[in-house]
């Protein structure tokens, strides 16, 4: 090897970086944005993402392993605090932290609250840079956004803390999304890749498929539901003698799921009037469903009812939790 190719080599950094923000600052749509593919559900409904999401950015000189995680907030129920455990685990592991603040917003309590929580972190013998990055900067004029940018960067003093870069992004229009890439790669050790390249996300098939069907039937819904839907990838198999290799048709692949809801009235919102709900919740999660299997499927929904199942230990541990 010359002298020339082990430089390249050392130069090479890879390693991970958790997104973090309070619900709905737009961190999964920011993944999908940085991966260039869908890695991660995405919705209006705060609380979206239930677990964390990795995808993985390919680069000649670097490898960057976004984790996704959902909303650091103060918990209300005991799904809410295993959701805040799971973020706080994660954070302890990364070597760089993306602080989401979206610009549309004022800064306040909730971003004050996971500043308070970040900044343990940021000092010590194994500190984790912390990018600030204000996110869905198109939705605001100039002036807003350096009023946000100024309002961000005072809240790491709050804590007598600093940023290690503030990076205002739009994932929707690709507004430095490739400089913020740039900033986070810079905070990587180096090292070789983690993941085979070509490789978007570590996630299981099963995850991913219940996360799609979750998406799906999350779409205009109202407020109480959305935490209260769990989704469980019963059974993914593939029918007999569906497939022929030599005409190229993929075989059909049967994917049964059941959505969990708390009450009946729930259930009634998820099924819809004559099952029309549910049919076209089948019908969009299918396609999604299709694109990442690389099959055709027969999705077949079922929903039940998990009486309080965001306060029951044992549910919880069922459901995935």
């Amino acid at each position: 090897m010359t002298q020339t190719e082990t430089a390249t080599e050392a130069a090479h950094r890879s390693g991970f970086a958790c997104l973090v923000g309070r619900p709905n600052a737009g961190k999964s749509t920011l993944t999908n944005a940085l991966v260039g593919e869908k890695v991660a559900i995405m919705s209006a409904r705060p609380q979206t993402t239930r677990h964390t999401i990795r995808g993985i950015v390919h680069r000649p000189d670097a490898q960057l392993v976004l984790v996704d995680t959902p909303g650091l907030h103060r918990p209300r129920t005991l799904l809410g605090q295993r959701l805040n455990d799971l973020v706080k685990e994660t954070l302890g592991e990364v070597d760089v932290i993306a602080f989401c603040l979206p610009a549309d917003q004022k800064v306040g309590p909730g971003d004050r609250f996971i500043t308070s929580q970040l900044a343990p972190l940021m000092t010590g013998r194994r500190a984790v840079p912390v990018v600030a990055v204000v996110t869905k900067a198109d939705l605001v004029d100039r002036a807003t956004l350096v009023e946000h940018l100024l309002a961000v960067q005072a809240l790491a003093g709050e804590v007598d803390r600093e940023w290690a870069d503030i990076v205002p992004v739009s994932a929707r229009d690709g507004y430095q999304v490739d400089e913020l890439a740039d900033v986070l790669v810079k905070h990587l050790p180096e090292g070789p890749e983690l993941y085979p390249g070509g490789e978007l996300t570590d996630e299981p098939e099963q995850v991913m498929v219940a996360e799609l069907v979750r998406e799906a039937a999350l779409e205009g819904v109202r407020d109480e539901l959305p935490h209260s839907l769990a989704v469980v990838v019963d059974e993914i198999v593939e029918r007999p003698g569906s497939g022929d290799e030599k005409s190229g048709r993929p075989p059909l692949l049967d994917v049964r799921v059941d959505l969990y809801v708390e009450r009946d009235s729930q259930k009634a919102i998820v099924i819809g009037r004559g099952g029309a709900r549910l049919r076209d919740v089948g019908t969009r999660a299918r396609q999604g469903i299709e694109r990442l299997l690389g099959a055709r499927v027969y999705l077949d929904l079922h929903v039940k009812v998990a009486r309080d199942w965001q306060r029951d230990p044992k549910q919880l541990r069922r459901l995935g939790f």
